[in-house]
């Protein structure tokens, strides 16, 4: 009898813990421990981030980074030497001997020496001010840097061929070189110097990527001279 009381009082036990499981079931939502998918889902939940896009504000205080370009940094001018008459020669005795090695064994172009350097200047700073107005964005962008003197040192005024350059992918929208003329008169020391170009303005971007560019432009064509053109001889007037 005593074991027929105690499965009684199990089997009763037992129920009364699935009611009240299932009645905790009943009450809880879809944020439970357990996650059944019981109750309503929660309508103030915040939605999921979106793509990040670029506000006005944030063009309007948008500034394109100038950088230099590889081989831009650097421009030295050269003696030239004293041309001394010699007989003719073909073609390939000429590239010959311009092709001579130096004592080191590296070939030295006869056009860049650096025996014949007169002066070496290179940039060692760029940077850059922006602002906008009507649709146009309006850039200062400044060259830093110095000149050295060379072995060929003379005092004089070395001109240095400087591009400035904005890009928008593999579009110009903006490209000028500027012959920037800088007086050396010290052999011993490095002179400063600090380039400005005030007036490069371009479209208002939509997006920032913008690209300026600033360095030595050494293969900018060189500007047309007009030469005198010869007299023209008169046409005879005609005669009957």
């Amino acid at each position: 009898m005593a074991f027929y009381s105690f499965n009684n009082r199990f089997v009763a036990g037992l129920a009364l813990t699935g009611f009240m499981l299932a009645a905790a079931g009943c009450q809880s939502s879809d944020n439970g421990v357990l996650n059944l998918g019981f109750g309503k889902k929660d309508t103030q939940a915040p939605p999921p981030p979106q793509d990040p896009k670029v506000l006005a504000s944030q063009l309007r205080a948008y500034c394109p980074k100038v950088t230099l370009r590889d081989g831009t940094a650097f421009f030295s001018t050269y003696a030239k030497g004293s041309a001394k008459p010699r007989k003719k020669t073909d073609a390939a005795q000429d590239a010959a001997a311009a092709a001579q090695p130096a004592p080191d064994g590296t070939i030295v172009d006869p056009d860049r020496d650096p025996a014949k350097v007169i002066y070496q200047a290179s940039i060692t700073d760029v940077t850059r001010d922006c602002s906008n107005a009507n649709g146009q964005l309006s850039m200062k962008i400044a060259v830093a840097g110095k000149v050295v003197p060379g072995p060929m040192f003379a005092p004089g005024t070395i001109t240095m061929p400087i591009r400035v350059a904005v890009m928008h992918g593999t579009e110009v929208l903006y490209s000028q070189i500027h012959p920037y003329q800088v007086q050396v008169t010290d052999p011993s020391a490095a002179t400063q110097f600090v380039f400005t170009d005030q007036n490069v303005v371009v479209p208002e971007p939509t997006a920032q990527d913008y690209q300026a560019f600033a360095g030595y432009d050494e293969g900018a064509p060189k500007a047309a001279t007009n030469k005198p053109k010869g007299k023209r001889k008169r046409a005879a007037p005609a005669t009957n």
